[in-house]
């Protein structure tokens, strides 16, 4: 039977620093996936903003619309934003972070993207920080709550300057939102251990040898009132996977285990601001900023578009010198084609040959310096 092609429609960000020189290389990929597979089909629509340059010859860092723009699209895919750099130049033009990455904050709110999922399992090739020989087998998902929490941005400033100076930062939970990012937890933990499965690499976890786990990060010691409404709410929800093992950390205990015995984890679930920090973290592990992909999902209403972008930020050090390792927009190419993959096959097909023809090329040539044009011409002939 013949597959009935699906279109899909793609807004991609470069942004700035080196995401224009990231991007190149991953538009480069999917052109060559979609010449591949007649089955295939995408198209790519390339926008100046949001952007240092674009905030330069606008006074706004986008186009008013520009959210009721990207709502037309099926997926975004951006690059990187902050500072252009070079920080040599005192003249450059410069923006604060909260204004040079408001657009990250306001693209995430507008689509209710509310899942930060970041993969860990490091891949042949890449940069390995921990001596321990088990952390090559490491192998965990870490899960943020990106809609909410500490990043809700209610407060304020009093007396601003002076020595009576009063700032407020309310940080912010509600049981929806708790509840829906706990259950996808638990959701990814059995998806991934049916994918350990079919791989012949199960995993147990616990004393009563799950085969997968979810483990609640909080401060709960600290930070009483939502630490304890998340550790209920988790202790519900996982009533309703018994199948799923369960395990508790605080954040500083959490952070420690992550380096001295990262293999133990699975499934991590934490909030916005404890999940932004683990994330970072993990892609440490992962080999690295350079070869860690991320992706900003709705996963209750896939007519919201989801968002797919690196870890790393924009580099301004070397932007524009061909030096920037493309692996991880690659790589988060590949997570946007295997989100596709969800409701086509043709799109699942191309996901997972873009992981497979870039961890080839990392076991191959990952300790070599090459031009980042030179990375994407390998990856691009291996196509």
């Amino acid at each position: 039977m013949n597959e009935q092609t699906k279109q899909w429609r793609v807004a991609v960000l470069p942004g700035d620093g080196i995401g224009p020189e990231v991007v190149a290389q991953a538009s480069r990929a999917l052109e060559a996936l979609v010449a591949a597979d007649p089955a295939l089909s995408i198209e790519c629509t390339t926008f100046d903003w949001p952007s240092h340059a674009w905030h330069q010859a606008h006074g706004e860092s986008a186009p008013a619309d520009y959210l009721d723009q990207l709502a037309g699209f099926d997926a975004i895919l951006l690059g990187a934003l902050g500072d252009p750099g070079p920080s040599s130049d005192p003249d450059r033009y410069l923006l604060s972070d909260a204004e040079s990455l408001g657009p990250l904050l306001e693209i995430r709110k507008g689509f209710d993207q509310w899942c930060c999922e970041r993969p860990c399992r490091p891949m042949a090739g890449a940069p390995q920080y921990l001596a321990d020989e088990r952390a090559g087998d490491i192998d965990m998902l870490v899960i943020r709550e990106n809609s909410e929490g500490e990043y809700v941005n209610q407060g304020g400033r009093l007396a601003v300057g002076t020595p009576n100076e009063i700032a407020t930062q309310v940080a912010l939970f509600t049981h929806r939102a708790t509840d829906r990012i706990i259950r996808h937890a638990f959701e990814q933990a059995r998806a991934r251990a049916e994918d350990r499965a079919a791989e012949a690499r199960p995993r147990t976890f616990g004393q009563h040898d799950k085969a997968s786990q979810v483990c609640l990060v909080t401060k709960r010691n600290a930070q009483r009132f939502w630490g304890d409404m998340y550790t209920d709410m988790f202790a519900t929800i996982a009533k309703d996977y018994p199948d799923v093992d369960t395990h508790h950390e605080l954040v500083d205990a959490a952070c420690m285990k992550f380096v001295s015995h990262p293999w133990m984890f699975d499934v991590v679930v934490a909030s916005n601001l404890h999940g932004d920090i683990l994330t970072d973290l993990a892609a440490v592990l992962n080999g690295g900023m350079g070869v860690s992909p991320s992706c900003n999902i709705n996963p209750s209403d896939r007519s919201r578009p989801p968002m797919f972008e690196p870890t790393h930020g924009s580099a301004p050090d070397i932007a524009g010198q061909n030096l920037a390792g493309p692996a991880a927009m690659l790589l988060t190419t590949a997570m946007m084609l295997e989100w596709m993959g969800v409701e086509d096959p043709a799109a699942a097909r191309a996901g997972q040959t873009l992981r497979e023809v870039v961890a080839a090329d990392l076991a191959e040539h990952g300790r070599d310096r090459r031009a980042t044009d030179a990375i994407g011409d390998a990856i691009v002939a291996a196509l």
